[in-house]
């Protein structure tokens, strides 16, 4: 007899892992991976069934593994969930739906959907039809000869406008924002990031000022009807200080403000978005305003604190697409941390008493969670892996600032 639906997984990172987790903790089954090259949080993981394809990252390779994939499968499967978890595996899958869509089931975007989102300055022009606030933007076109305007007030963050294109360059020097304090940096950062070969769009926008703390992140699930399911909000309290890996979040917890969190629903119904959604925000302390820098076309890296609330991410795709259940709205107010450091690098690091103070009460109240370690996960190599893992972030965090 078959069993109702496989997940497979693509991609082998942290946020392959956690989505695993929640198919796992909800389901009991192990869900299959396939990713281009191992990783410690999934190479030596129990919960998973890994394969790796040297070459996935080709288009003419993807397709074919994961079409021969999907029919070594359908003998014991009923239907076959296809879920990316970065925006390059999202994008493969969404630009390939026509072949795709006969073996698996997904919750995606169209192209020209994808394709107005991811590019940040045509996002930012849906923002501002919408009413959603974003910092002051320049656009730097590198498709010609950059025009570099003369900036009069410092620090300014660069960043690329399509990183799929951009992470396709890699050269020295590169990271994923850029802060910048004079307009010889600008000159030079732009000129070394054309120098590169990278042809698209730079997005050159105001510094808002401001600890780990006063970034936001809000995660959502928008069902094939085009409607709000699921919608959290959270604030961080920690980001990687790494250069190449500036805006990745390390410890954040859940806050709830309903009039914000509904004018993003109100956004995202209008635009016609489905599946998995995460927005990056700050809150300005000049005016006090939410500012949206992005919103990826997937669920985040750190969005397992929802599922950590009692609301699994995964089950509401599942019940979406598998089961056609209906689904009321969900605004997740539930208290909970989520951290991928030790709670200790976050007690030290955290900007504020008040926000230590939070955390330390949290952990006391066992509202804290680290979606890489789990109970579940049995195997000893990993455990060993994150044991050392959570040592190197002591190290990091006194070496680099931002």
């Amino acid at each position: 007899m078959k069993k109702d639906f496989l997940p497979v997984i693509i991609g082998t990172d942290m946020n392959a892992y956690y989505v695993a987790r929640c198919f796992h903790e909800e389901y009991g089954i192990k869900p299959a991976i396939i990713g281009k090259e191992p990783f410690g949080f999934t190479e030596y993981s129990d919960i998973i069934e890994a394969t790796f394809e040297p070459n996935l990252w080709e288009t003419e390779d993807f397709v074919k593994k994961l079409i021969d994939f999907a029919k070594s499968k359908q003998v014991d499967y009923e239907h076959l969930i296809l879920i990316g978890t970065n925006d390059f595996y999202v994008r493969l899958i969404i630009e390939n739906r026509a072949k795709l869509e006969n073996y698996y089931k997904f919750n995606n975007l169209t192209e020209d959907q994808m394709n107005q989102i991811i590019v940040k300055d045509e996002f930012y022009q849906l923002c501002e039809q919408y009413d959603i606030d974003i910092p002051k933007t320049v656009i730097i076109d590198c498709a010609g000869e950059p025009e570099i305007p003369e900036v009069t007030e410092f620090p300014v963050i660069i960043k690329p406008g399509n990183g799929v294109v951009y992470y396709r360059h890699h050269f020295d020097g590169l990271e994923k924002v850029y802060r910048l304090n004079s307009q010889e940096e600008v000159e030079k950062t732009v000129k070394m990031i054309k120098a590169s070969g990278y042809d698209q769009k730079l997005v050159m926008q105001e510094y808002i000022p401001g600890e780990d703390s006063t970034m936001f992140d809000s995660v959502f699930y928008m069902g094939k009807d085009g409607k709000a399911k699921l919608i959290s909000f959270a604030q961080v309290l920690l980001q990687e200080h790494a250069p190449t890996a500036i805006g990745n979040y390390t410890a954040l917890t859940t806050r709830y403000d309903e009039a914000f969190m509904m004018k993003l629903k109100n956004f995202m119904e209008a635009i016609h978005f489905v599946g998995f959604g995460n927005f990056d925000i700050k809150r300005d302390p000049r005016d006090g305003k939410y500012k949206i820098f992005e919103v990826n076309i997937r669920q985040g890296r750190s969005s397992y604190y929802v599922t950590a609330t009692g609301h699994n991410l995964m089950k509401y795709l599942v019940d979406d697409l598998i089961y056609d259940k209906p689904q009321e709205l969900t605004l997740v107010k539930e208290p909970m941390m989520l951290t991928v450091v030790p709670v200790g690098v976050v007690k030290k690091y955290v900007a504020g008493e008040e926000y230590r103070k939070e955390v330390i009460q949290l952990a006391k109240e066992g509202r804290v969670v680290n979606p890489l370690i789990y109970k579940g996960d049995k195997n000893f190599k990993r455990k060993l892996y994150m044991l050392v893992r959570g040592f190197n972030y002591y190290r990091k965090y006194k070496k680099y600032q931002w």
